[in-house]
């Protein structure tokens, strides 16, 4: 059941009114009146994140008194004291959460309002992922407690249709390995039921295998690290609420899964969520580029106006191959205040762990 409390303020924000968790009717009002929402700022997203991990719903809304409302996406680690858990929009592994806002985006005394309530959770940690299209009001709102991280989002920009954007967007040699699929021997199937989860995971699993190798890391630990980041179950649940807006593309070679992609979709963007393959037999056919065309082809045929491809390091292979398909990196920030250094200890634990295996990023 939410709770109500009020947020006395002597600003121009006046008092506000909290509601925690925040009802599900005004969260989905607030999701379809804000243009820039994220499959990963739904309420069914935050479900599956609760359905099959340690946490709990701990959104909350705030109601201002000029009419604003501002709905934050933020789960709880349960079985912890209030003073020893965390409080994450959202989780890493689970992408971009952010406050949701309307109408219109907040005044930066209403958005100061937001992070000074979020300042006083009691929670060890609380974490806010901001995505590429978060209004500027965020940043210059944020208080020094809260430490700020830079991440690189790649956003392909469908605006003229799947012909504008093959034309002008795609680089040659996706244009040349996209074609080289379609004349390839490869059989694709879409599933929009969960019947491909296996097989995706499958092939999931064997890339994992790959990276491993790539990454002169132990395959044991490879398998226990991005297991527990990306378990099966993860994508079971995803299937299974979201239904015919989460896609799974699946090309084979000679009968057997040779590629697959993933792909969530919620109001104006489309989500390129996880990709995996058999490199052995995918790459000589380009299935991995046949499926990202298909996928993007279907997100303009539905009317998407993005396709949001994720997180990448700029430079590296991953975000080449995202920019091939002619996706931008853009800069989206998530935001941390810990009453303790755990994310700094985190870090040097694995950078310790990374230089005895001689640990090599991709």
């Amino acid at each position: 059941m939410s709770t109500v409390e009020v947020l006395a303020r002597t600003t121009a924000a006046g008092p506000v009114r909290v509601t925690s968790p925040a009802p599900r009717d005004a969260w989905w009002r607030l999701a379809e009146e804000d243009g820039t929402t994220l499959v990963t700022q739904t309420p069914s997203w935050l479900d599956c994140v609760c359905d099959t991990g340690p946490y709990e719903d701990a959104s909350r809304l705030y109601a201002f008194e000029g009419g604003r409302r501002v709905l934050v996406p933020l789960v709880r680690r349960r079985g912890l004291p209030g003073r020893l858990t965390a409080e994450e929009s959202l989780p890493s592994v689970w992408g971009i959460g952010g406050p949701l806002a309307s109408p219109g985006a907040p005044d930066a005394e209403e958005a100061r309002v937001v992070f000074r309530d979020l300042a006083r959770r009691p929670a060890l940690r609380v974490g806010v992922r901001f995505g590429p299209d978060a209004d500027p009001v965020w940043p210059a709102a944020a208080p020094p407690d809260f430490v700020a991280e830079g991440l690189t989002t790649h956003v392909l920009d469908l605006s003229g249709g799947f012909g504008t954007v093959w034309d002008q967007r795609f680089h040659q040699r996706a244009r040349r390995d996209a074609r080289k699929g379609e004349r390839s021997a490869v059989e694709v199937e879409i599933d929009r039921e969960g019947r491909l989860v296996g097989e995706f995971y499958g092939l999931y699993e064997t890339s994992m295998q790959r990276w491993a190798r790539q990454q002169h890391e132990p395959w044991a630990v490879a398998r226990l690290r991005r297991s527990r980041a990306f378990p099966r179950r993860y994508l079971e649940a995803v299937a299974d609420r979201f239904g015919a807006s989460c896609a799974v593309y699946l090309a084979r070679v000679d009968g057997e899964p040779a590629a697959g992609v993933v792909v969530v979709s919620y109001g104006g963007r489309a989500k390129y969520w996880r990709g995996a393959m058999d490199k052995e037999l995918a790459h000589p056919v380009r299935a991995s580029f046949l499926l990202q065309r298909l996928a993007i082809e279907d997100a303009c045929a539905e009317g998407r106006a993005f396709y949001v491809m994720g997180d990448s390091r700029p430079g590296s292979s991953l975000a080449r191959f995202k920019e091939g398909f002619g996706a931008e990196g853009r800069p989206s920030l998530r935001y941390r205040r810990e009453r303790l250094p755990l994310t700094e200890g985190d870090r040097l634990v694995k950078a310790t762990a990374k230089r005895l295996l001689r640990f090599r990023d991709a």
